[in-house]
């Protein structure tokens, strides 16, 4: 699989991502300040509740941006004989299943498929990616999720 159509298809979904979050945040942030929302007794909590949103909204524009500048700037480069390291593509077999990862700098759990072949990004905080560093193509791993062990099978490191 070729990286760079990688990166490329990462990028293009979190632009995608990120107009949706801005579209949201302009109408969370117009219903926080209509008039509508002032409140009209002690009980109502509209306008609060509109204003936790669009704070919320915010919060998640912030973050798709801070991947995006993760993934413009990941440089990339062949991992062929080398540990696992950010900007590895790994390819995992799991109870007799392949899977494609890829260890990125941020926006763990976005999923893009590339020529048909998706692949889950996965970042170094979480568990899976923190057992993956500094392992090889070959080598065997095992984590703990939610008191189930899971085993995962190196297959190949690009």
């Amino acid at each position: 699989m070729n990286k760079s159509q990688l990166q490329t298809a990462i990028i293009d979904k979190l632009q995608a991502d990120l107009a949706i979050a801005k579209d949201a945040l302009q109408a969370s942030h117009e219903a926080a300040t209509h008039a509508e929302s002032k409140a009209e007794n002690k009980y109502d909590t509209r306008g609060l509740e509109a204003a936790y949103l669009a704070d919320g909204q915010r919060r998640r524009v912030h973050e798709i941006e801070t991947a995006l500048s993760g993934y413009r700037n990941l440089p990339i480069r062949p991992h062929l004989n080398e540990a696992i390291t950010l900007g590895a593509l790994i390819e995992l077999e799991v109870d007799g299943s392949c899977r494609w990862v890829f260890l990125g700098p941020d926006a763990a759990g976005l999923r893009v498929t590339v020529n048909d072949i998706e692949v889950l990004l996965i970042s170094s905080r979480s568990p899976l990616g923190q057992a993956l560093m500094g392992l090889h193509e070959g080598d065997e791993v095992e984590i703990t999720v939610e008191s189930r062990v899971q085993r995962f099978q190196i297959l190949a490191v690009q």
